[in-house]
């Protein structure tokens, strides 16, 4: 703490304890008496004792118009100024904006003119492949329209020759249909003539067995009344 820091606490306690003895002054409300030549010497000698700083500070305040007009002052100066300075930039910044405009035309222009170019230079070239490839393929269309009426005369041969070939595989399957019914009828002719014939075979063998079984049976009660006779 410095001696003039001190020296000010030291004032204002004076001051408090000068205010904290004095008199009330009745009916008053709280009002008191001090002694006024005391107050006045604390006074001054805190004045006197203020800082550098304070004093500058009440300077600055007293001259704060004249600072304030000053600044204010700059302030419009450079106010001017930078709007000077702001058109000055616009005024660049169009003329700039301008050129840039102009080359990006230029450009545009240019990079379309170019562009066209090889667009009709694409399409001639399109256009050359696009007969060059209709010609192939109507040559190769030819070409296979020929081969494919070879191979439809080729195929109508085979098919009418395997038509006559199954015509005729008809007529022999016909034939033999027809062989093979008259040989069906006649087997069964035979099997039934066989079976007539064994039937009457069979027959007339159990005939003959069965006349034969009667003389024998007719011979065995012959023999047993011969054997029971006295």
């Amino acid at each position: 703490m410095t001696e003039v820091v001190y020296r000010l606490y030291e004032t204002v306690d004076e001051l408090s304890r000068v205010i904290e003895n004095a008199r009330n002054v009745p009916m008053s409300g709280g009002s008191c008496m001090v002694p006024r030549d005391i107050l006045l010497d604390l006074l001054d000698d805190l004045r006197e004792n203020l800082p550098d700083d304070v004093h500058k500070a009440g300077a600055i305040v007293e001259q704060r118009t004249e600072i304030l007009q000053q600044a204010q002052a700059e302030a419009e100066r450079l106010t001017g100024r930078t709007r000077s300075e702001s058109e000055q930039v616009v005024g660049a910044a169009r003329r700039q904006r301008e050129e840039i405009l102009g080359t990006a035309r230029r450009q545009r222009d240019e990079l379309l003119a170019q562009a066209q170019g090889e667009a009709e230079d694409l399409l001639a070239r399109a256009e050359e492949e696009a007969a060059r490839i209709v010609e192939e393929a109507r040559g190769h269309h030819e070409a296979v329209l020929a081969d494919a009426q070879v191979q439809h005369a080729e195929i109508v041969a085979a098919a009418h020759a395997e038509h006559e070939r199954l015509v005729g595989e008809t007529e022999v399957y016909r034939g033999a249909v027809v062989r093979a019914d008259e040989l069906g009828a006649q087997t069964i002719a035979d099997v039934n003539r066989m079976r007539a014939e064994v039937d009457e075979y069979v027959d007339t063998r159990l005939a003959d067995f069965g006349t034969t079984l009667e003389r024998m049976l007719r011979s065995v009660e012959k023999a047993r009344s011969t054997l029971r006779e006295p």
